[in-house]
């Protein structure tokens, strides 16, 4: 029985071939032996109480008894949510965030809260102050999975739970399932709400699915998706059922090229597997244009102004009063403030506050942010005439497979580097889906990358399903 498949599973749940009860004690023991650090929190008993709960159920839901891992950036009610942090070592929430509420309703069962970077600021899971996720990939390498999803990532590709939530900002999605060799879609920003996801960035963060394959990405993105009257950037559409309409007949589709996206210090190998695709879509039926995207080279150095200004903003109420960590320095309140905020925040954190609340400052905020914002309207506008010409673009998704647990630390700059190819739809607030298309030297996955424009996921999905049945 294949246990990676969310389409085939459903089908033996509705045979009666397995027991939701079955097939959530596999994961559990599949969980309890896993050497990975993928889950800050896991609670077989209360996996045990809700397979109970939805066997009660005689009618069937979307996703009655699939095991999924949640980001620990998802608020849980009553379960402990901590976005990897000290400083929410202890809080719980009063509430459940639109996503999770949705996957509950769906007749999910959440397998545990995944491990990531601290409040979502990473491109390897090695902030966590809950300890560092190892990519599953080769265990014997000590590789990052990614980030900040990497717990998400992980678990997925250690078949540890049949799909799982995460959040995208600017690739924390999609560069995670490239080096874990996973499925990772970022929605159009507003397709799924952000209520009740601790805040990174607000303009930026997505929520979105990692699965096994393309087909269980779009039942599972079919669930988290709607709008929501508690998110004002939710967007009031009709959710089409992706799963239903794909189509992996691609004849007559139209992809871009982007030229700025070919740069001279990639490696080899990821050209190999972008010219790879583009010829397998050609061959397919697809036509293929070059297109320029002439503001890319801006896009992350934009990126890194524009999130950490927001994230200096959110991360504001983190200040030791009304809930999460507080320092035991108190001689008077100022004190405690920055106590507890050196103490609860990791150095990352810390580094992008800092950089946040330089930009906003009075007389660089005009220099900065607001510069920042106009160059992200003109990344916006590249490729909304992109789009004029052809119906996706065709990208790698990161610049490397994935490297050493601590390679990049000593150098953020060099970590912010392996968000280049993701930052740019991440701040024009398009659709994006990463599908494993071939190996490095090393035989590490490498990911390729499917942009479309607002609200045409499907055409992800179809694209993506004729590669991932394509991959040879």
């Amino acid at each position: 029985m294949d246990f990676k498949s969310i389409k085939e599973i459903k089908t033996h749940l509705l045979k009666r071939k397995i027991s939701i009860f079955e097939l959530n004690e596999f994961f559990i023991d599949k969980i309890k032996k896993s050497k990975i650090n993928a889950f800050i929190f896991f609670d077989e008993d209360l996996i045990r109480k809700r397979c109970k709960e939805l066997d009660s159920i005689k009618n069937d839901l979307p996703l009655k008894g699939i095991p999924i891992g949640v980001k620990d950036l998802f608020c849980t009610k009553g379960i402990k949510t901590t976005a990897g942090s000290k400083i929410l070592q202890n809080f719980v929430p009063t509430y459940e965030s639109f996503v999770t509420n949705k996957l509950n309703n769906s007749g999910s069962v959440m397998i545990g809260k995944t491990n990531l970077d601290e409040f979502a600021m990473g491109s390897s899971t090695t902030t966590s102050y809950y300890g560092d996720t190892i990519n599953p990939i080769a265990t014997d390498k000590n590789l990052v999975p990614g980030g900040s999803s990497g717990g998400s990532a992980a678990a997925v590709s250690a078949n540890l739970c049949l799909g799982a939530t995460g959040t995208d900002t600017g690739g924390s999605i999609r560069q995670p399932a490239s080096f874990c060799g996973v499925v990772g879609i970022k929605p159009t920003y507003g397709l799924c709400s952000r209520w009740g996801i601790i805040a990174f960035a607000s303009s930026l963060d997505q929520a979105g699915i990692f699965s096994n394959n393309v087909e269980d990405a779009s039942i599972l993105l079919k669930e988290i998706a709607g709008y929501d009257k508690n998110d004002s950037t939710s967007s009031d559409i009709t959710i089409p059922n992706y799963f239903k309409k794909i189509n992996e007949n691609i004849e007559g589709k139209v992809i871009g090229i982007p030229k700025e996206y070919d740069l001279p210090n990639i490696p080899d190998e990821i050209k190999i597997v972008w010219e790879k695709a583009r010829k397998k879509l050609e061959k397919g039926g697809a036509k293929i244009i070059n297109i320029s995207l002439k503001h890319t080279k801006y896009a992350l150095p934009t990126y890194y102004i524009i999130a950490p200004a927001e994230a200096s903003s959110n991360l504001a109420r983190y200040d030791g009063v009304r809930y999460g960590y507080r320092s035991k320095s108190q001689n008077n309140l100022e004190e405690m403030y920055e106590s507890t905020r050196s103490e609860g925040f990791g150095n990352e954190v810390k580094r992008r506050i800092l950089i946040g609340t330089y930009v906003l400052s009075a007389g660089y905020y005009d220099a900065y942010y607001i510069k920042a914002q106009k160059v992200r309207k003109l990344i916006s506008n590249d490729f909304n005439d992109a789009f004029k010409e052809c119906d996706a673009i065709l990208t790698p998704t990161t610049p490397s497979p994935a490297f050493q647990i601590g390679q990049k630390e000593d150098d953020p700059i060099k970590m912010y580097l392996n968000d280049i190819f993701t930052v740019p739809a991440s701040l024009a607030g398009i659709p994006g889906i990463s599908i494993p298309f071939g190996k490095s030297k090393d035989n590490l996955p490498l990911g390729i990358q499917i942009l479309s424009k607002h609200f045409n996921e499907q055409v992800l999905f179809d694209l993506g399903l004729f590669l991932e049945k394509n991959n040879e």
